[in-house]
């Protein structure tokens, strides 16, 4: 039997959670300031902006860098936005023993330089870097995220 109901109970109010999500301007706006860090000290990286599914939504290849970062940098970004977490845990777990998160489905940039944006607790995407030492590639996303006030 298939009951249908037309309208709450009046002392029944549901709230729909609301989030907040990048836009092109957030996008400008990071990746100018990932580009400033990074040229700041001379560093050569591939910059990868995506939204809370990992989907890019922004991608940049400085000169110099070499061509495999252009597939690390997406997979980092990805990596955490997926997980909610900096891509360095995954990297730390498996360095810990947990080999098995190796085969995680979907998750090909366990390594550091993935960073989340959070917004009022929620993950909204990541930026991922790669090009030089991990704890950089960290510090460029920092850097690109805190440019948009998060």
């Amino acid at each position: 039997m298939l009951v249908f109901f037309h309208s709450l109970t009046p002392s029944l109010k549901v709230f729909m959670k609301t989030k907040a999500t990048l836009e092109l301007a957030d996008l400008k706006t990071m990746a100018a300031a990932a580009e400033a860090e990074a040229l700041k000290h001379g560093w050569a990286v591939c910059i990868a902006i995506v939204d809370d599914g990992g989907n890019l939504m922004w991608f940049q290849r400085l000169d110099g860098v070499a061509p495999i970062s252009a597939h690390i940098a997406p997979a980092k970004a990805r990596t955490s936005a997926l997980g909610m977490r900096e891509s360095k845990i995954y990297e730390e777990m498996i360095n810990g023993g947990r080999m098995s998160f190796l085969s995680a489905p979907g998750l090909d940039g366990m390594l550091e330089g993935g960073v989340p944006i959070m917004k009022d607790g929620q993950c909204i995407g990541a930026v991922g870097v790669s090009g030089v030492k991990s704890s950089e590639d960290a510090q460029v996303a920092r850097a690109g995220i805190a440019a948009i006030g998060l």
